[in-house]
């Protein structure tokens, strides 16, 4: 009996060792149901990037003209100017041209202006004080009565330097009477005048172009034949009209090959030329509205009645089709 129950002793041993055994080893990987298993990761020189396209916005045109020009062979001040998109009037101010007829080869011209000049201020002289200088004795007005007389008595024995005081009998004052008010004017209503146009009054975008006048167009602008403009058909006298608000800043014929010309300078961008004319209706430094007539059709330097019409921006000419209304052609 006694060995019976040591061989189940021996037993149980043997088995609690075998268990111990088998919980040392490595224990198996545990995998959570469900989840949502992590891409590899990809090397930095492996990644694909995504190139996005994004419109430029289309830039304004920048302003190509110079500082300063030197004046060439067969120059005229109106010439520069009007190649410059500018005024003549202002080059020869900034330059001190007194003549504007008279310029030399090789003379250097400021186009722009550097800016007002500084103004200093007037400072005001200031002067001291002149402090005034006692030279006679204080004179005090005192109401008249026997008390006041022996005060000044009694001021006289003090030994003490004192200044005298004059009794002086005064009258009482009349009272002050309000000074009437005067009745309030009608007040007069003022017209407003008009405003005059600059350069910052119409921005280049809100420029609304007109027709200059009616007619077929017998000349179309081209950059590559060096037409600077269209040139539209006419009868004598008809009716020139600007095509667009602004200032005259030339009215002549001193520019070769067109004849009686008018220049209206509508901004600090643009400019357009209206030449052949036979009747000129505007003068330098006016200002004209969209529309009004400035001049009346013709065939100076040229061989036929028409107008010749160009729209320069900062001097050189554009196609004025892209401007206007749809051109009737020839």
């Amino acid at each position: 009996m006694r060995a019976q129950v040591l061989n189940w002793l021996y037993a149980a041993l043997a088995a609690v060792a075998l268990a111990g055994c088998a919980s040392g080893g490595s224990r198996a990987p545990v995998t959570e149901h469900g989840a949502a298993e992590k891409p590899p990761a990809v090397p930095i020189s492996e990644a694909v990037t995504t190139v996005t396209h994004v419109k430029k916005s289309v830039q304004p045109e920048k302003d190509w003209r110079p500082q300063t020009y030197v004046v060439q062979k067969g120059d005229t001040l109106y010439g520069i100017a009007f190649n410059h998109g500018l005024d003549y009037h202002e080059i020869a101010q900034i330059n001190n041209i007194q003549n504007p007829d008279v310029i030399q080869v090789g003379q250097e011209l400021r186009l722009f202006s550097a800016g007002p000049l500084a103004v200093k201020p007037k400072v005001a002289e200031i002067k001291p004080q002149e402090i005034p200088v006692k030279d006679q004795p204080k004179v005090a007005k005192l109401p008249y009565s026997e008390q006041a007389v022996a005060e000044i008595q009694k001021m006289q024995e003090v030994p003490h330097k004192a200044e005298p005081v004059a009794v002086v009998k005064t009258e009482p004052r009349p009272e002050a009477q309000p000074e009437p008010k005067p009745e309030p004017k009608p007040e007069s209503k003022s017209e407003p005048r008009p405003e005059a146009v600059t350069d910052s009054v119409v921005a280049d975008d809100s420029l609304e172009w007109g027709m200059p006048t009616s007619g077929k167009v017998i000349g179309e602008f081209s950059e590559s034949a060096n037409r600077k403009g269209v040139d539209i058909s006419g009868k004598q006298g008809q009716e020139v009209v600007a095509s667009a608000a602004g200032k005259v800043v030339y009215s002549g014929s001193g520019l070769r090959g067109y004849g009686k010309l008018v220049i209206i300078k509508h901004n600090s961008t643009y400019l357009s030329a209206y030449a052949h004319n036979d009747l000129v209706l505007v003068k330098e430094g006016q200002t004209v509205t969209k529309g009004q007539k400035i001049a009346e059709m013709g065939n100076t330097d040229s061989d036929q009645v028409k107008l010749h019409f160009e729209i320069r921006k900062f001097g050189k000419p554009v196609d004025p089709a892209k401007f206007l209304p749809p051109l009737g052609k020839s």
